[in-house]
This record gives structure tokens, sequence and C-alpha cells, in this order.
């Protein structure tokens, strides 16, 4: 579904955008988003961006952040030319409204055509342009290459923007990047990216209570299948005591990767209605099967899945999966 040239021609055709993210957004959906809005106004269009869920503290210093909206302020009669997901695998990933409907279902009515970026494999192109491509290391480098087809040039603030979309997907840079990745850092710093602060800003500095849920997820980690798969788990009262919140939990599920010998890593979280699971992996491991068998779906190296039921047997059945992967995956 590689076709950046159809989603060029569905933005130059609008003159107004939404542009939307995930729930639970990390940095690729976001990086992603208000690259694109501060792309496309700079092409005079007009641009909201739109998500579910708060922008994590972390991104709050991106060129539009604070203008980002949830869902629930559309107004009355408020319409756009175009609808623009990006990094989202599948129109349910917008998140429900109150009434248990799809976000993506409430804004498509208000809006005339479809276009969207991803890089999600189990993307089933549901939108009438479809610029997807699974072999991409994040969305980020999709979404630059858009920009460049529209003849938008590069500066600090959209340099920032799809700096974050593609050192937080690639695990700064740890997994999935390859030669186009760097060759797209080089145009970054040539554009002015300030890269030891925004470094220190997506993956050194921590709130207190994100250090505190840390340890906390730490403290319950154990090493099985010989040491090859880690588990951790996050139960409510965790974040409750910590005063920890959603967004934190994103990179703690590689901390579990970081022990010599281990290639796989689950973190089981509990939330009020659910428990969250986040699958890693080291290639050439792969964990975005075991997701799928339980609903979810994801990449090769970085998958997630949600389940009900109690934590410790969610957890149980997950790790089964995720080491009867591993048996199969030596064997192959």
């Amino acid at each position: 579904m590689r076709n950046p040239e159809a989603v060029a021609e569905r933005i130059r055709e609008a003159r107004s955008a939404a542009v939307c993210c995930h729930v639970n957004p990390d940095g690729d959906t976001i990086g992603s988003a208000l690259a694109l809005r501060l792309g496309l106004t700079r092409l005079g269009k007009t641009v909201e961006v739109f998500c579910a869920d708060k922008v994590p503290d972390s991104m709050r210093s991106l060129s539009g952040a604070e203008a980002v909206r949830g869902f629930d302020s559309l107004r009355e009669g408020e319409r756009f030319d175009l609808l623009l997901p990006v990094d989202i695998s599948d129109d349910y990933r917008m998140g429900k409204d109150a009434q248990g409907t799809d976000w993506f279902h409430v804004i498509r009515q208000r809006c005339g055509r479809t276009a969207q970026i991803d890089h999600h494999g189990s993307n089933p192109g549901y939108c009438e342009a479809n610029d997807v491509d699974e072999k991409a290391p994040a969305a980020g480098l999709l979404v630059r290459e858009v920009l460049d087809l529209m003849g938008v040039p590069l500066d600090r603030d959209i340099a920032c923007c799809l700096y974050t979309a593609i050192s937080t997907d690639t695990g700064n840079f740890s997994y999935a990047a390859d030669a186009e990745t760097f060759r797209v850092m080089a145009e970054l710093m040539e554009a002015g990216l300030p890269l030891q602060t925004m470094n220190r800003r997506l993956f050194v500095e921590r709130p207190m209570a994100q250090q505190l849920l840390i340890a906390r997820a730490l403290a319950s980690l154990r090493y099985t299948h010989g040491g090859e798969l880690a588990v951790m788990r996050l139960t409510r009262a965790d974040f409750q005591e910590t005063g920890a919140l959603s967004e934190h939990v994103d990179p703690i599920v590689n901390m579990g990767l970081q022990a010599a010998g281990a290639k796989m890593s689950l973190l089981g979280r509990e939330s009020s209605t659910s428990i969250r699971m986040s699958l890693r992996a080291l290639a050439p491991a792969r964990v975005d099967g075991v997701a799928r068998a339980f609903g979810g779906g994801g990449h090769g190296q970085a998958a997630g899945c949600t389940l009900q039921g109690a934590l410790e047997e969610s957890l149980g059945r997950v790790a089964a999966a995720m080491a009867a992967e591993l048996d199969r995956q030596e064997q192959a």
C-alpha cells in the first residue's frame, strides 16, 4: 500500500485537514502529526490535530503540542476537507466516545476525503488513499517523504517533531533503524535539530512519579525460559501510590531486554477495565504474532494487546505464548 503520491495529492486538494493520533499516544504518532500540522499550515491550509488522550509531558515542548484537541472538542458544524490519520494501524485505534462509538466514525462524518500514513503491517487500508509501509521503522520517515513531495522545507520545529517520531519508535535507534533513517537524521541535523536537548528530554529526564513507577515494575521483574523472557507487572495500586500516569509506562518494557541473554520482554499493567500488555523483542525474535493471537498487533519487535481478566492469569497466558514462540523461532 505504498502510495505517498496519492496521499500528497489528497493534501494538495484539501483546504482544511483533521490530523489524528492514536489512543495512548507515543512519540511517533504525536511527532508525525505535529510535523504534518506545521508543514500543511505553511502551505496555507487550516489544520487541527486530534487525540483522545493527552500529549505526553516529554513532548509538550513540540511546536503545536498545546493546540492538540480531544475529539470531544469538535464543534457543531465543524468540517474538514481531509481526514488524515497518522501511525494508526486500524480505525478503532483512535479510541471511542462515551457511547462506545469509534472516534474515527464520528470524525469521518465531518470530513470529505480520507488519507493515511502508517507503518503497521496489520493495517487493512481503511482510507481512500493509503501510504502504508511496514518496512519503515517509523511513520515519521513516511511523513518526511510526503512533506518533501509537497515541497515543504525542513526547519528546526519540523525537525524536532520528526526526531521525536523517529527516535522514539526505533528505541532511540537501538532497533529497526536502517540506512534511510540516518539519511533523514542528517537532514534533521542540517535543519537545526538540537539533538542533545531533545535526546535528554525524550530519553533521560523523567517525572519523579515515572521514576517511582519504574522502581515498582523492576521490583516485579523475573526472568523465565532460561533467562530469555523478562516479565513485569504494574497494578492499579502502583499507579495510585506513585501518582504515575498511563503515559509513564512506555519505556519500562524495554528495560527487561537490558539483561544479557534476554530476547523478549513482557509488561502487563492493570487498568480499571482490562489488562494491557506490552511486548518487545530483540531481532530476529518477533512478538507481533503473539500479540495478534490475543487480538492485538504491532511490529515484529514491538507489539501490544489487551486482555480481560485477572492480572496474574493474563500475564501467565501471554508469557506462555511468548515462551512457545521463542521455542518455535529457535527451531525454525
